[in-house]
């Protein structure tokens, strides 16, 4: 367990408070252009999170919220949660640590110069390895549950591609079976898989999909958009067919279907951000508990809507009733369905503030703008936080989505 940070160094963190707030983009991404330097570190990220800058910004958020925080780390115990599910997901493991505080140590002292004194050079090497601790402590809780349980593993397993499904022009479907003919862990409804991948002429990847089928022993299944010149989502929509193997971790993820399941549930995604949703519908449909669901997603078109049928089905057995708002289309009289009612344009804010349910329980998943907008209205209108939840794409470099 971590020792307690002493009241000298907390206090030198908090005084860092400005020169963070002025310098901490600087600092992570010289932190990140160091880690880089080391192909054996590089091959852990995702380096297309490196080339928009999204990771060097979401951590210069977080070190800035853990240094806002240091007398009340409380606060930060969700997104302690999230970043240890992260590092499972990716096989961090403890002899990786050192790495990180020798990049991010450095980047300081490099871009405050003089005024990295050895004091408070002294302190964030000790806040860096409290929190190392910390993290180092769940995910060893995390690896040893998922060796533990039913069909678990650590490590990297290899997985077939056993079937390709295009749900969409843009959403391909992979399901995903275990070489060695081996059971699967049943996951949470919500959890993510990590993939090592090997592209050709890119060389080592790691990418994270949401899991969108129902919990199961033998197979797990991710949808997968394809993005404009994106180096995975091309490779998997084009290379990858059955029979492809990847190399898998086991699901991690804390964005997931409450236990007990909510008594009312809304799920509101835009775009591929309905994956977890699939999921979590499946799992609903499947149990005995029969909580009011109501889904509202936003697609371009009808040809860019995955899982159309899936859900129409569903509103059509009396499991849930539906909105599907196409931004740039109209819909037709085909896409019509028992409990599904279709709309031209994009969901307004004002629409959804007359729509609130404030006694449900949110789940929110799509672009980081879409969830800001979507998460203030729901705040503005009532809605308990305790009953928003949401799932962000890449590397919440959104400070208001990054608590």
């Amino acid at each position: 367990m971590a020792s307690p940070l002493d009241d000298k160094t907390r206090s030198i963190i908090k005084a860092c408070v400005p020169a963070l707030e002025a310098h901490g983009l600087t600092i992570t991404t010289e932190m990140y252009r160091r880690l880089l330097a080391n192909p054996d570190i590089r091959d852990l990220f995702n380096i297309s999170h490196q080339k928009d800058g999204e990771q060097p910004k979401a951590l210069a958020l977080a070190v800035l919220a853990y240094a806002r925080n240091i007398d009340n780390l409380g606060a930060m115990a969700g997104a302690v949660e999230r970043i240890a599910e992260k590092h499972v997901g990716l096989n961090i493991l403890p002899e990786h640590y050192p790495y990180v505080a020798d990049a991010l140590l450095g980047a300081i002292a490099h871009v405050l110069g003089d005024a990295a004194t050895p004091e408070i050079m002294d302190a964030w090497g000790k806040a860096y390895w409290f929190l190392a601790e910390i993290l180092i402590g769940r995910e060893e809780q995390i690896y040893v549950a998922h060796a533990a349980a039913p069909g678990g593993w650590v490590g990297w397993r290899p997985f077939r591609v056993s079937r390709r499904v295009e749900e969409s022009e843009t959403v391909t479907s992979f399901e995903l079976t275990p070489e060695d003919g081996k059971p699967v862990m049943h996951h949470v409804p919500g959890q993510y898989l990590s993939f090592r991948l090997d592209v050709p002429g890119h060389g080592s990847e790691r990418r994270n999909y949401s899991i969108s089928s129902a919990p199961g022993s033998r197979s797990y299944r991710i949808s997968v958009r394809r993005i404009d010149n994106g180096v995975v989502s091309d490779w998997l929509h084009d290379r990858v067919k059955e029979g492809t193997v990847l190399q898998v971790s086991a699901p991690a993820g804390d964005f997931t279907l409450g236990n007990p399941t909510p008594t009312s549930i809304v799920f509101l995604s835009a775009g591929v951000g309905l994956t977890p949703f699939i999921s979590m519908l499946g799992a609903l449909g499947a149990g005995t508990a029969k909580a009011p669901v109501r889904y509202i997603h936003i697609t371009r078109t009808p040809a860019t809507e995955a899982f159309g049928p899936y859900i129409r089905d569903l509103a059509d057995r009396g499991l849930l009733c539906a909105d599907i708002f196409y931004s740039r289309a109209t819909p037709q009289a085909s896409q019509h369905a028992t409990g599904v009612t279709t709309h031209a344009g994009r969901m307004t804010q004002p629409w959804l503030a007359q729509e609130i349910d404030r006694a449900a329980t949110w789940y929110i998943c799509g672009p980081d703008g879409f969830m800001r907008d979507t998460i203030a209205t729901l705040k503005a209108t009532g809605v308990p936080e305790s009953q928003i939840r949401y799932e962000f794409f890449g590397s919440a470099a959104d400070s208001t989505l990054a608590g």
